[in-house]
């Protein structure tokens, strides 16, 4: 392998280990969210804010 390949490598490999320690962290932060308590006297079904919206009384507020 000449210089220039295994400097292509080496920053290959290098670039993996940086994606999988993010990969780790973010599976870290969905155990970590995962393991909160439920919410008491919330709203039934999906969370009405993951698309930026919000209902309240039939009226819809866009963040």
């Amino acid at each position: 392998m000449s210089d220039r390949e295994q400097s292509k490598e080496a920053r290959r490999k290098a670039a993996a280990a940086r994606a999988l320690a993010e990969a780790e962290e973010r599976r870290a932060k969905a155990r970590e969210k995962a393991a909160l308590p439920p919410e008491l006297g919330g709203r039934d079904g999906p969370e009405p804010t993951r698309y930026g919206d919000w209902e309240k009384k039939g009226l819809a507020i866009d963040f």
